[in-house]
């Protein structure tokens, strides 16, 4: 079995912007995308050298306009490329990065699937004509070349066969030679790191735990570059993170802090990052019926978040100062582990009263976020999967905001508003705190049944002080539970775009 760094390595990406007519482009696939307009210049040219045969597959309504519908030609002899994939992008008026990146992940999927009878080794893909703004081509082309990167991988890491090919050259066929590569170069940086996030999540958690994970950030800091600092078990004693021990007890595998920082914004602030790394979740003494234990490897999915942006950002170069922490424990049952009515000490010194078990990662970041404040930071997102009540009020594809400071709140939504990715304002109210007191300590680790995803917020917001924070409660969307068109169940590599569009205008 390949050691976990091998294992979920991906080929690389070769990525250019071309002059090339489509019609001249040498591809194994031709991808064009349409809009439910009339066909602008490039389109249209290339539908003369068709014979007219996508205004004759539009006209009869074969050649669906419509965001992310797609129609395959495996037979154009009038072409340069094997086949043809035409995929829809609906109003050109209502373009968002959201719309383009699925659309441009279901071409993806379907040119990169496995086909026995043909290999796949380059795609062209044209550029869509759009009237700037936020449609401008330099964004384009960065989203296209993040989201094939993406979408070429699959989810089958330990699969003999591989069902998806990860095909190695991308040409953008773009209407003028502009130089886009500073574009392209940060859209595979990005898809590259999203793939590594999910790559982290869906590792097994006999290959993903606490040791093997910081090793993996160790390298992956390296090769970034970024700074990487890991602290074990005896150094997390020493710093008296009291709440995070209690969870790890119950497991063999003792716990790791990570920390990365990337100091590009010279004496500007810092951004905080601080992600959630229970690398298995059995749910301790209050264990977890088997149903709801069987996905519990993803409840990572907001460390592997934190991995991936902080990998981004030291590839992308950004002008910001960023540290990003990761709290990395196994949630274990054994005759060591922490108790239902046990008293934890935080870090911070707050008690904490625990009355349920599988409410552990709150705790992991209870010392976490405290050590994030006290070393130094002016802002701080943290990202957990943390509660199924989360996922009750908004599904499995929204993520909850929750926050202190309605200025940084705004900030980090108008991020993933840009970034494409879904995110909702929760409330904070005052009252919610109130149900966590406890008779015994200074708090509980739980309310009760209802509002538990701002109940949980809430007993975060004890260890940020004023600092401004926003938690993201990525439950639902850091682990698809089927496949779509657009996307593989499995990891999704949730939010890394959202903290690198976050990161990037952050200090200005």
């Amino acid at each position: 079995m390949p050691a976990l760094a091998e294992l979920i390595a991906v080929p690389p990406l070769a990525v250019s912007a071309v002059a090339t007519p489509p019609h001249e482009a040498v591809a194994d696939w031709l991808v064009v995308p349409v809009f439910d307009e009339e066909f602008p210049p490039v389109t249209a040219s290339l539908d003369d050298k068709l014979g007219g045969a996508l205004t004759r597959l539009r006209e009869s309504g074969d050649l669906g306009t419509g965001p992310a519908e797609t129609l395959v030609l495996p037979d154009v002899p009038a072409l340069a490329a094997s086949r043809l994939l035409v995929v829809g992008l609906g109003d050109p008026a209502r373009l968002t990065r959201g719309r383009l990146a699925k659309a441009v992940r279901t071409a993806t999927r379907i040119v990169s699937a496995k086909n026995d009878k043909a290999d796949v080794d380059r795609v062209a893909f044209v550029m869509p004509a759009t009237d700037g703004g936020p449609r401008a081509p330099a964004e384009i082309a960065e989203t296209i070349a993040a989201e094939v990167a993406i979408a070429r991988v699959g989810q089958g890491l330990y699969q003999r066969e591989s069902k998806r090919v990860a095909f190695g050259t991308l040409e953008l066929l773009v209407a003028t030679a502009d130089d886009l590569s500073e574009h392209v170069t940060a859209g595979v940086a990005l898809g590259e790191s999203v793939n590594l996030a999910r790559g982290l999540v869906n590792a097994p958690a006999d290959d993903v735990y606490p040791a093997s994970y910081a090793e993996v950030c160790e390298a992956v800091a390296a090769d970034v570059g970024l700074a990487c600092t890991v602290l074990d078990e005896r150094e997390l004693e020493a710093e008296r993170m009291g709440s995070m021990l209690a969870v790890a007890r119950g497991s063999d595998r003792p716990p790791r802090l990570v920390k990365f920082e990337h100091r590009g914004g010279g004496d500007g602030p810092t951004l905080a990052l601080v992600g959630k790394g229970v690398t298995f979740d059995s749910g301790g003494l209050s264990l977890k019926p088997s149903d709801g234990m069987k996905d519990m490897k993803c409840d990572m999915g907001g460390s592997a978040a934190v991995v991936g942006a902080m990998a981004a950002i030291a590839r992308r170069k950004l002008p910001v100062n960023v540290v990003g922490y990761i709290g990395l424990v196994e949630n274990m049952v054994s005759g060591n582990s922490y108790k239902l009515g046990d008293v934890l000490q935080t870090r911070q010194g707050t008690t904490v009263e625990v009355l349920n078990t599988d409410a552990e990662g709150r705790l992991v970041l209870a010392d976490v976020l405290d050590y994030a404040v006290t070393t130094g930071c002016d802002a701080i997102v943290d990202l957990a999967t943390l509660t199924g009540a989360c996922m009750v009020a908004l599904g499995e594809d929204v993520s909850g905001l929750f926050a202190n400071d309605d200025d940084w709140s705004s900030r980090v939504q108008t991020a993933a508003d840009a970034a494409g990715e879904l995110v909702w304002p929760m409330p904070m109210h005052d009252h919610f705190a109130k149900l966590l007191d406890s008779d015994v300590a200074d708090c509980k680790n739980v309310g009760p049944r209802w509002g538990g995803a701002v109940t949980a917020a809430k007993f975060l917001e004890k260890f940020v002080g004023d600092t401004p924070w926003v938690h993201l409660d990525i439950a639902g969307p850091a682990f698809a539970a089927s496949s779509k068109p657009h996307r593989e169940g499995g990891a999704t590599g949730a939010l890394v775009r959202t903290l690198v569009e976050l990161a990037s205008g952050y200090g200005e």
